[in-house]
């Protein structure tokens, strides 16, 4: 009851009015809402605003586990971070100590926590071996920042022997132990996009939207027909189509039963725009072209020259992650990272 109408009842039994009953009382009004609006869950994702030392290593001021289930959170997402792997692999030319494979590995961790690591071993001859990646997200610095472990989910973690792990690192302006990726504003739009698509995707997938409601109020001479009726409307719904309504109501007013349909939340909640803004702010935190992931321009005059976006976007975005990825020569002593020119439509 409101403070209105508490105050309004108080003043009249004060002044010894009778109350009307009850019956005539109008029906309380009832509100539900669904729930407040829910961020992108920090205790899934960004754990820290700093990175804090456990003894033996520090931890990432982000948690790479959320790092790693948000890869997939949107077709734009993966598909921006693997166009970027692609043309560096593409360009990257393989040596007897860094294969491609290993590269390529490097790449996609990089791009996807901000932090790669190779090892480099030598043989009990004191001969160099190959190089290896060591997983980005189960590598952790040392707690004095020399050395550093690998700490797997099983537990079981070890400390590489010093001087033998490289660490690339995008830098981060709360702290320098470990890089962050730059696309971290873009998660919450990778997160509406998703949402987005589950949402459309249960709307479908759940049956509780209606084709039609048959509404029937003249009494049936008998009641055999009504059930008959009612067999017949449920076998014609073929699997997967809309579910049909019945209801009977004999002697029933025209206006005795209102529907406002649960469907038509489905037109209003703009999904194709929701889609395609979500999409362009994971594009533009990126910075990858549109046409170079394959996307369909909504407008007649397209997205432009392709040859002139993708030479555009490989000078501004991959030659100077080719750059960062050649710092590993000064650190190895041997020239392990080179690439060969990048020629717009050519793989080679």
């Amino acid at each position: 009851m409101s403070k209105r109408h508490r105050s309004y009842r108080s003043a009249s039994a004060a002044r010894g009015v009778e109350q009307p009953a009850s019956a005539h009382a109008p029906a309380p009004t009832q509100a539900f809402t669904f729930g407040e609006p829910e961020p992108l869950d920090r205790r899934q994702l960004l754990d820290y605003a700093q990175c804090w030392n456990n003894g033996r290593w520090w931890e990432p001021p982000i948690n790479l586990d959320g790092l790693a289930n948000a890869f997939r959170l949107a077709p734009h997402h993966s598909s921006a971070i693997y166009i970027k792997r692609n043309l560096l692999v593409a360009t990257f030319v393989p040596h007897p100590l860094l294969s491609a494979d290993e590269f390529s590995g490097m790449t996609l961790d990089y791009l996807t926590f901000g932090n790669c690591y190779v090892e480099s071993q030598r043989s009990v001859t004191n001969q160099r071996l190959p190089l290896k990646r060591s997983p980005g997200k189960y590598t952790r610095r040392s707690s004095d920042l020399t050395g550093y472990w690998f700490v797997p989910c099983t537990g079981h973690a070890h400390e590489f022997e010093p001087g033998t792990v490289w660490q690339m690192q995008d830098a981060d302006v709360n702290q320098e132990v470990y890089g962050v990726p730059e696309y971290l504003s873009a998660l919450h739009a990778a997160q509406l996009n998703k949402s987005a698509t589950l949402f459309r995707r249960k709307y479908y997938d759940n049956g509780s939207h209606a084709g039609f409601i048959l509404y029937m109020t003249d009494p049936a001479q008998k009641e055999e027909d009504v059930d008959a009726l009612r067999e017949a409307l449920k076998n014609s719904k073929g699997p997967g189509n809309f579910r049909n309504l019945f209801m009977y109501s004999p002697q029933g007013k025209k206006d005795g039963i209102q529907l406002i349909p649960v469907s038509e939340v489905s037109a209003k909640d703009s999904f194709a725009d929701i889609k395609n803004i979500s999409r362009d702010d994971i594009l533009a935190a990126h910075r990858v072209p549109p046409q170079l992931l394959g996307i369909i321009p909504n407008n007649s005059g397209g997205f432009g020259d392709v040859e002139k976006a993708a030479e555009v976007f490989f000078t501004n975005e991959i030659v100077p992650l080719q750059q960062r990825f050649a710092g590993l020569n000064s650190w190895l002593g041997a020239n392990v990272v080179q690439f060969r020119p990048y020629v717009v439509g050519s793989s080679s």
